[in-house]
């Protein structure tokens, strides 16, 4: 045998452990990306993800979060828990989660569980513990007056504090039982008043920057208007 084919044979064997590598990391990136769409898909058979769909609004989030600044590790989890916040909600009665009225407030303290169970379960997957934690956090208030753990300001992740804005948004211009979603203008009026109190207001300018040119294109998406009546 030459040298040349011994020096072939020698590459093949070192470079034959980093491809299957890859290929194993490729796979599970696969099956992380499969766990999230069925996960998600959960969540719309159970009817949780009502209003916009939501991977627009997981796409705002991202957008948010580049203009923010957050390093690009952090993007895939915003990513993730955009996508996955109200999966608590899957532990929460349905007698609860489909009242056509006002919660009382017991049952309202019930629904206050639901970051905490999509946390509980979103943290055993590897590689989302870091999601988990803004799941857990995405009700927390700017002036520390939110739940579960009353965090205000910096206290509060990041991801958390963009979810919190985007999620907000999608509750008031969605219609529920009790009610009709809002106009687009009072829905952003009504960020903007709470800017500083319960919602971080440098997410909330950015939200409105990135919001406002496509929302006629989203809402006619979804077959209503943007100024629907209240």
């Amino acid at each position: 045998m030459g040298l040349r084919q011994l020096t072939l044979n020698a590459s093949d064997s070192v470079l034959a452990p980093t491809l299957r590598i890859k290929e194993l990391e490729e796979r599970m990136d696969s099956m992380h990306t499969a766990l999230i769409c069925a996960l998600n898909q959960l969540l719309d058979l159970k009817d949780l993800n009502t209003g916009f769909h939501s991977t627009r609004l997981a796409e705002w989030a991202v957008r948010v979060a580049q203009e923010m600044g957050m390093d690009e590790s952090s993007l895939h989890n915003l990513e993730v828990a955009a996508l996955l916040h109200d999966i608590g909600k899957m532990g929460i009665p349905d007698s609860i989660l489909q009242k056509p009225a006002r919660l009382t407030a017991d049952e309202y303290d019930v629904m206050k569980k639901h970051p905490e169970y999509g946390w509980g379960a979103i943290r055993l997957f590897p590689t989302m513990e870091r999601a988990s934690l803004f799941i857990l956090h995405h009700h927390e208030g700017y002036d520390g007056k939110g739940y579960p753990a009353g965090l205000r300001g910096s206290e509060i992740p990041v991801g958390s504090r963009i979810v919190s804005v985007i999620d907000s948004f999608d509750a008031m211009v969605s219609s529920r039982p009790y009610r009709k979603g809002l106009p687009f203008e009072e829905a952003m009026r009504r960020l903007k008043d709470a800017s500083g109190t319960q919602f971080d207001p440098a997410v909330v300018q950015c939200f409105t920057r990135i919001a406002r040119p496509e929302m006629e294109n989203v809402f006619a998406a979804t077959g209503t208007t943007s100024a629907v009546v209240i």
